[in-house]
C-alpha cells in the first residue's frame, strides 16, 4: 500500500488520551457500543477538540477514547489496521488528497451520503464546493472536511509602496512586473519566492497551472500536464523564480526554506498556502511581521483559480460497528457550533458559514479574511493529482517544475513527463 508518510512539524510522539472511561470500558466491537473510538492527528484542530469532549460525552452518553498520532505513526497505524479489516477504529482523521482514493477505493470508508444529506441541521449544503468535492468518491460522500487551506498571495507592503504601487497585483503579468521592479531597486532583495523542490512544489504550482486553465487530467482522466496551457505554467512558474528569485536558488526548497526566505526579508511576493500565515506574522518567527499583505491568488488567461482544499476530514471505518455512534461524532465535531469555534482559533474551516460570520474572520488579518472569502468562491478542490500513488505521481508532475527553474527545455520535459504520468494512471486502472 502506497501511502505518503510526511513529517509531521513539532512532536511525533504517539498520545493516546482515554477520555471519561471511568464509566465504561474500551474495547468492545458490539454494535451500538457506548465507547467510541476516534483516532485523531496531531493537530491544533485535536486539541480543540479533546478540549471541548465533556461537552459531547454529556449530551450522547458516549464515551470517547482518543488514539493520537503524529502523520508517520497515523499512516503506519491506516496501513495495518484498515488494511486488516480491523473494526477498533470507528472514526478516522484523514487527508483526503493524500490517500482519500486509496482508502476510498480499497472499501475502507464507509457512505456517509445518506446520513449527511438526510440530516437538515447538520447543513451539508454549507460546506464548500472544493472540499467537499475532494471527500466524495464516485458520486458517495465517503468523509466530511474539517480543516480547509487556500493559496493566497504574501506580499511586503512597504516594498510595494517604496516601489510607487498602491495596491498589490491583481495578475500573474502584474506580479512578475512588480517582482522586476522591486528586485532592481533593491539589491540583495529577491522579487519573489515560492517552493522549488519536485514534489513538494507541485501543490503550490497548481495554482498557477489552473488559473493558466490547465489542469493534471482531463474529464476523460487522461494525462493533460503537457497541454499547451500546461507548459505555459511550467515556464511562468520557472522563470520567475529563475529571473526573479534567490540568488543561487536551490531545487529542494519546501515551505519552510521559502517561508524562512520570505521572513527574513529577502524577497517581495511569495505564493503559499494561508495555513501558514502565522510565520510570517509572529514577531517572533517573521522580521517583517509588520509589513506583511496578503491578497487574493493573481489572476491568469483563465482567472484567479487557487486551490480550496481540505487538508484533514473526519470518515467512518467501513468495518466499524459502531457506526450510528460514529456519526453523532461526526455530526457534532464537524457541525456548525463547533467549526466556528475552531475557526476562531485559527484554523480555517470547510464551511462557508464561518466565514461569513464576523465572528469567524475576527481572529484573522483583515486582508487575509478578504484573500481567504475569494479564494473560497473560485477555489479548485485539489492541488495535486487525483490518484492512488500520490507520492510517485508528485514526482512524476514536479519534474517539469525543476526542469523550468534550471532553464531546460520545458516543452521536452512536460513532454517526457505526461508519457510517465500517463502510465500510472494506466496501471491504476
Amino acid at each position: 500500500m502506497d501511502v505518503l508518510r510526511r513529517s509531521i512539524i513539532g512532536t511525533s510522539l504517539a498520545v493516546v488520551a482515554a477520555l471519561g472511561l471511568s464509566a465504561c470500558g474500551g474495547g468492545d466491537d458490539g454494535g451500538d457500543s457506548n465507547t467510541l473510538r476516534v483516532t485523531l492527528v496531531n493537530h491544533v484542530w485535536t486539541e480543540n477538540i479533546k478540549r471541548a469532549l465533556p461537552e459531547f460525552e454529556q449530551q450522547t452518553g458516549l464515551k470517547v477514547e482518543v488514539t493520537q498520532l503524529g502523520e508517520d505513526q497515523l499512516s503506519d497505524q491506516y496501513n495495518v489496521k484498515l488494511n486488516a479489516g480491523s473494526s477498533d477504529i470507528d472514526v478516522m482523521m484523514y487527508r483526503p488528497l493524500q490517500e482519500g482514493k486509496l482508502f476510498a477505493k480499497n472499501g475502507y470508508l464507509a457512505d456517509l451520503t445518506e446520513k449527511a444529506k438526510g440530516d437538515a441541521q447538520f447543513a451539508l449544503d454549507d460546506f464548500q464546493a472544493g472540499p467537499l468535492q475532494a471527500t466524495t468518491y464516485e458520486d458517495k460522500v465517503v468523509g466530511i472536511p474539517i480543516i480547509t487551506e487556500q493559496e493566497v498571495l504574501y506580499y511586503r507592503k512597504d516594498l510595494l509602496e517604496k516601489a510607487g504601487y498602491s495596491a498589490p497585483p491583481k495578475t500573474l503579468d502584474e506580479l512578475k512586473a512588480a517582482a522586476a521592479k522591486i528586485e532592481a531597486e533593491n539589491p540583495g532583495i529577491a522579487g519573489f519566492v515560492a517552493r522549488t523542490g519536485k514534489a513538494a512544489a507541485v501543490t503550490q504550482f497548481s495554482s498557477f497551472l489552473f488559473s493558466y486553465g490547465g489542469d493534471f487530467v482531463d474529464a476523460s482522466g487522461k494525462a493533460v500536464i503537457n497541454s499547451e496551457q500546461a507548459k505555459q505554467a511550467y515556464a511562468f512558474y520557472g522563470g520567475l523564480l529563475r529571473e526573479h528569485g534567490p540568488e543561487n536558488i536551490s531545487t529542494d526548497m519546501s515551505w519552510s526554506e521559502a517561508m524562512a526566505i520570505f521572513t527574513q526579508g529577502k524577497a517581495a511576493f511569495y505564493t503559499e498556502a494561508n495555513s501558514l500565515y502565522k510565520n510570517a506574522t509572529d514577531p517572533a518567527k517573521s522580521k517583517v511581521s509588520d509589513t506583511v499583505g496578503f491578497a487574493p491568488f493573481p489572476a491568469g488567461p483563465a482567472g484567479s483559480k487557487p486551490y480550496n482544499i481540505p487538508s484533514w476530514a473526519l470518515a467512518i471505518n467501513e468495518a466499524s460497528k459502531n457506526q450510528a455512534n460514529a456519526w453523532k461524532f461526526i455530526q457534532w465535531a464537524a457541525g456548525k457550533e463547533q467549526a466556528l469555534k475552531q475557526q476562531k482559533e485559527g484554523v480555517p474551516g470547510a464551511r462557508t458559514s464561518v466565514w461569513e460570520n464576523p465572528e469567524g474572520i475576527s481572529t484573522y488579518p483583515k486582508d487575509l479574511a478578504d484573500a481567504i472569502s475569494i479564494s473560497t468562491a473560485n477555489g479548485v478542490g485539489h492541488d495535486r493529482p487525483l490518484v492512488v500513488k500520490v507520492a510517485e505521481a508528485r514526482e512524476i508532475v514536479g519534474q517539469p517544475i525543476v526542469d523550468a527553474i534550471t532553464g531546460k527545455d520545458v516543452a521536452a520535459s512536460a513532454d517526457a513527463a505526461n508519457e510517465a504520468f500517463q502510465k500510472l494512471l494506466d496501471d491504476e486502472k
